[in-house]
């Protein structure tokens, strides 16, 4: 993965703290909640008609989608981050934009990662950000962070690298989902990845905290295109 191009932005310095996201949050978290009936976020029938425009794959794999997002109202959100990191990395087949798109760097939506099959760390961290916010899961709680992680842990080869952090809490310690491993791990026990910058549709922050460093769509062009794309394909 190539580092995203960022407009007008300054260069961001790591966080002083240690490396590994672990070190930003306090190592106890509360229990998670229930995600509320109420606050699912997306479009059955735009979705479906979007996917079967997108190809057969995409079809097929929203048929399986649609059931675990309409099932989530009052599940365990643990069970739902697993759930949805369990869709994506077992149905995309990691493949890097030259081979998959043609190109150098190409951040997909979520329906063209799932008719692809295919998609790089990117594309699997923008949809399980997606799924889980049409989940019910606010935007507050989710951050894609941009990480150097070090490939077969601490002292291994650093390279570019997304995952997506859920907060239990503000300022607390999050959970990783990533296509990696399996397991949505806390940041404490995934000393190998060091954050440089994160952003959701709120905002957008060097390392994983303090304040703002501005508009995310105004900053990050392929996030400004990927969230019309998603947007388009019935999620909000």
């Amino acid at each position: 993965m190539r580092p995203p191009k960022l407009q007008r932005l300054p260069a961001f310095a790591l966080p002083a703290a240690a490396p590994g996201l672990g070190r930003l949050g306090p190592l106890a978290a509360p229990p998670l909640t229930l995600v509320a009936a109420t606050s699912l976020a997306w479009d059955r029938d735009r979705m479906t008609q979007a996917a079967q425009r997108a190809g057969p794959r995409a079809a097929a794999a929203v048929k399986a989608l649609q059931p675990l997002l309409a099932g989530s109202a009052g599940m365990d959100e643990a069970a739902l981050l697993a759930a949805v990191n369990d869709f994506y990395n077992r149905r995309v087949v990691f493949t890097d934009d030259g081979a998959a798109w043609g190109v150098d760097d190409h951040w997909a939506s979520p329906l063209e990662t799932l008719e692809k099959g295919q998609g790089d760390c990117e594309d699997y961290a923008i949809a399980k950000y997606f799924s889980l916010m049409a989940a019910g899961v606010p935007a507050a709680k989710l951050r894609l962070v941009y990480v150097r992680a070090a490939i077969g842990g601490p002292g291994g080869v650093v390279q570019a690298h997304m995952v997506l952090a859920y907060y239990v809490q503000p300022g607390g310690e999050p959970l990783i989902l990533d296509n990696l491993i399996g397991e949505v791990r806390p940041a404490s026990r995934r000393p190998d990845l060091t954050p440089v910058f994160s952003f959701n549709s709120e905002g957008l922050w060097q390392g994983t905290a303090g304040a703002s460093a501005g508009d995310p769509t105004a900053r990050l062009s392929r996030w400004r295109e990927v969230l019309a794309k998603a947007r388009a394909e019935g999620f909000q």
